[in-house]
């Protein structure tokens, strides 16, 4: 089973995300807590290795490069009877032992909870080119999550011919030591009777989800930009016990153009444009994300100048209105490769005498 889904964590989480998993975790399947639970047991070891490995850069990179490996699992040592809490975790588990300390001995005179949890999101990432989120697309998104167990429909547990309770073996009541201490206490899985009709489910391990790949499709609104996360409702993990499932979170990544850059609802596009064009004034055509358009520049256009076309931006993701497109004229001056042109241009400077620089020739 793949550790990420064990903790139920995304492949990115950070390693205090999996101290977090770890410690929620352990103190509901340690087995101090679910005396006689064997698959409380057996899932409690599947946590302590998948923790292991994932606390564990090396081991980490390792696993998400060829998956789990037995062997790597048999350093993992885990002792269940008479577990001491006394003396510190050796390995990965020891920074998390001690925190969880005091909530082990809490609960352990308690039940088992039985209360519906809530299910985690799942997070996805899906990419699409400027001119795709500029129109909106359709993207398809595999998403491995936890879906409640068909064995016992999200329970936890299936119902049995009535029989000795397998959790005390018909006792009723359930003894453990701790050091010079013994402690005892009425049976939660047949209620002190030693008689049950229910157990837990073996193929979840009562946690009621199993984990599986669904392929969604994702529909990106028209105008989506670059960070923006759309909500898919339910679409995360399965809640535990029949809670209320998670939902599926998209980060949008949007590829840049070459041409236009997002600002907002608007977009910016820079032009160039010739000495005499911005000195007499001109009408240029300029391209836009939706078709070509004319600009008027009028006479005396400095570089940097900006102009605003209403409602030639992109639309907005909210309420459908487009913001504008911001256009920046940029001069570009002409490669003077004859000797008319640079005669032409003495005699420009001398008939525009004037200093472009008078502002600083009097400070």
């Amino acid at each position: 089973m793949d550790f990420y889904i064990i903790l139920g964590l995304e492949r990115r989480a950070t390693t205090t995300e999996i101290k977090r998993a770890y410690r929620r975790l352990a103190r509901r399947f340690h087995p101090d807590i679910n005396p006689g639970d064997q698959a409380a047991a057996l899932h409690f070891r599947r946590i302590v290795e998948a923790y292991d490995t994932l606390i564990d850069p090396d081991r980490r990179r390792e696993y998400d490069t060829h998956g789990p490996r037995r062997a790597a699992a048999s350093d993992t040592r885990v002792e269940f009877e008479g577990f001491d809490f006394s003396r510190a975790a050796e390995g990965a588990q020891a920074s998390t032992f001690t925190e969880i300390f005091a909530d082990v001995f809490r609960q352990a005179a308690g039940q088992r909870t039985s209360t519906a949890e809530p299910g985690a999101d799942v997070h996805g990432t899906v990419s699409a080119s400027f001119e795709e989120a500029w129109r909106g697309v359709e993207r398809p998104l595999t998403v491995t999550r936890q879906t409640p167990c068909g064995t016992c429909h999200g329970a936890g547990e299936i119902r049995t011919a009535e029989g000795r309770c397998l959790t005390c073996q018909g006792e009723g009541s359930l003894r453990w030591a701790r050091g010079h201490m013994v402690f005892t206490k009425t049976c939660t899985a047949c209620g002190g009777t030693g008689r049950q009709q229910r157990q837990t489910c073996a193929p979840c391990g009562g946690l009621g989800v199993t984990s599986r790949s669904d392929l969604v499709t994702v529909r990106l609104p028209a105008g989506v930009a670059d960070g923006a996360r759309i909500r898919v409702p339910d679409r995360g993990h399965a809640g535990r016990l029949g809670g209320r499932p998670g939902d599926l979170i998209i980060t949008v990544r949007v590829q840049p153009h070459r041409l236009f850059e997002r600002d907002g609802d608007d977009i910016r596009l820079v032009v160039p444009v010739a000495v005499h064009e911005a000195a007499l004034g001109t009408k240029i055509e300029i391209p836009t994300p939706d078709g070509r358009a004319r600009l008027r520049v009028p006479p005396g256009t400095q570089s940097g100048q900006r102009f605003r076309l209403h409602g030639r931006g992109a639309p907005s993701p909210r309420d459908g209105r487009p913001g504008d497109l911001v256009v920046e004229v940029r001069l570009v001056l002409p490669r003077l490769i004859d000797e008319r042109s640079k005669e032409l241009m003495r005699e420009f400077g001398r008939i525009n005498a004037e200093s472009v620089r008078k502002e600083l020739d009097e400070s």
